[in-house]
């Protein structure tokens, strides 16, 4: 039996012993059946809410992975590598160049200086 179902159950079954709604016990019964009854729609329309982002976070992970796939190829096209560290002399690729590579930029920029 699903949770709403329950609810309706337990209010029916009250209803059913006709008890007394204007005694103290009468009245405590009627607020927790009304309170059980709004928290089953709470909770349902929670459960909604989570197989709704659960759907989404499924389609947004799905598409981030084809970006991640199109834009962090581990394949390098210039040479066989895996991941394109690779310290091949033939490569021209600036993700293959060796790490104590250094630009020319400091040259240049010291023979502006003098």
């Amino acid at each position: 039996m699903a949770l709403k179902e329950k609810a309706a159950y337990l209010k029916g079954l009250a209803d059913g012993l006709d008890f007394d709604k204007t005694t103290a016990e009468g009245k405590l019964l009627a607020a927790i059946l009304e309170l059980l009854g709004e928290m089953t729609e709470a909770i349902e329309e929670i459960d909604e809410n989570i197989d709704y982002l659960a759907d989404y976070v499924e389609e947004v992970d799905k598409d981030l992975g084809e970006l991640e796939e199109f834009c962090y190829e581990d394949d390098c096209d210039c040479c066989d590598c895996d991941n394109c560290d690779c310290d091949c002399d033939d490569c021209d690729c600036l993700a293959c160049l060796d790490e104590e590579f250094e630009f020319d930029d400091e040259d240049e920029e010291e023979e502006e200086n003098e």
